[in-house]
């Protein structure tokens, strides 16, 4: 599936991804390939995007996710690596 993590400042990642744990309003939310169509604000916390056997991890504050045609938006207000 297709991850994009955007910023107001630069898109942070943009690539194939095999998972996604995204923190949402109100906990984690796992996504894999093929998810249902779905949409939530965000919570505050650590993105991690499983892609090729390795984790990159984001922290995030604000903003929403988007989950449609097993594309993976995820836009938040603040965005910063992780490690």
């Amino acid at each position: 599936m297709r991850v994009l993590v955007i910023s107001p400042e630069a898109s942070m990642f943009d690539g194939e991804a095999d998972a996604v744990v995204v923190p949402i309003y109100d906990g984690q939310m796992g996504i894999l390939p093929g998810h249902a169509p779905f949409m939530s604000p965000l919570g505050k916390g650590i993105l991690t995007v499983t892609h090729q056997g390795k984790q990159e991890k984001f922290e995030i504050a604000g903003g929403f996710l988007q989950v449609v045609t097993n594309t993976v938006r995820v836009v938040a207000e603040a965005v910063t690596k992780s490690n």
